[in-house]
């Protein structure tokens, strides 16, 4: 890996993450239950009861912490209430790409939107307006 200028890799590094990604992310708080996680080779993990706390969330996918360890590549079904109206809900599936072990035996996720229509991508300009403000 190249150093910048300060020496630092990290900053570097972060940079170049960002510039992979297609959306830009919102920072939000959200509480979600994940009872079920399901593979398309009809696996199913069932009655796993696992609290998730949204952290942010994009056009394409949302990122959460969690105290349960969730398997790669599995899917689940969400209802995203991104507003206080009843229109602002976003039922998709989201499915795990990416998980790290952070300390004190909690998880970070990253999760890719699956199936979302891109006639409701005005839910999230409005959400990226929002937090602009």
């Amino acid at each position: 890996m190249t150093r910048n200028q300060t020496g630092d890799t990290g900053y570097l590094l972060e940079v170049m993450m960002e510039e992979k990604r297609r959306f830009k992310r919102i920072p939000i708080e959200m509480k979600l239950e994940i009872s079920s996680l399901f593979k398309q080779d009809n696996v199913k993990l069932s009655d796993i009861s696992a609290p998730i706390r949204v952290s942010d969330i994009s056009k394409g996918g949302i990122g959460f912490t969690s105290t349960n360890g969730l398997p790669i590549g599995y899917y689940f079904n969400s209802c995203i209430q991104m507003g206080t109206s009843d229109d602002a809900k976003l039922y998709c599936v989201v499915k795990i790409i990416r998980k790290e072990e952070l300390s004190a035996g909690d998880f970070s996720y990253g999760c890719e939107l699956v199936g979302v229509a891109p006639v409701l991508s005005y839910i999230f300009d409005d959400l990226e307006k929002n937090a602009e403000e």
